[in-house]
């Protein structure tokens, strides 16, 4: 048999193989490492689970702003419609008498109960908000 097997390159000396062998070995462990790596389902799973946290926790972070904003127009909905309300009773008061006045109230509040409603859903909502934000704070 010859020594080069009928090839034209010179047999490697020693130490190129020792050079070859000590690179193969190299890229041997960092194989190994990568597939422990895929193979360690605890570590994966933590870390899918610390990726999920971190998302639930944007989602809160969000509704909680949306229903703060919510919350926020409600209740100038229903300040302003107090407002509204409150002026069109000192109105009446100035120019009707007293007895006049809380027959007239009366009327007005069976026959709109539109204010009332308001007022609680703008209780409701800062009820709400209050609730939330206690709940984030734990």
């Amino acid at each position: 048999m010859s020594e080069n097997n009928g090839s034209s390159d010179p047999k490697p000396t020693v130490e190129e193989l020792r050079a070859e062998i000590k690179q193969t070995r190299a890229e041997l462990g960092e194989t190994v490492q990568a597939l422990a790596a895929k193979a360690d389902v605890k570590a994966r799973a933590k870390e899918q689970v610390e990726q999920t946290k971190l998302k639930v926790k944007a989602q809160a972070a969000e509704a909680t702003e949306r229903v703060r904003g919510v919350a926020a127009a409600a209740a100038g909905a229903v300040s302003g419609k107090v407002h509204e309300v409150a002026d069109q009773a000192t109105e009446k008061v100035n120019q009707n008498s007293t007895s006049d006045l809380a027959v007239q109230a009366r009327e007005q509040i069976r026959n709109s109960p539109v204010p009332i409603s308001l007022v609680f859903a703008g209780a409701v909502a800062i009820v709400g908000i209050i609730l939330i934000v206690r709940g984030s704070r734990r």
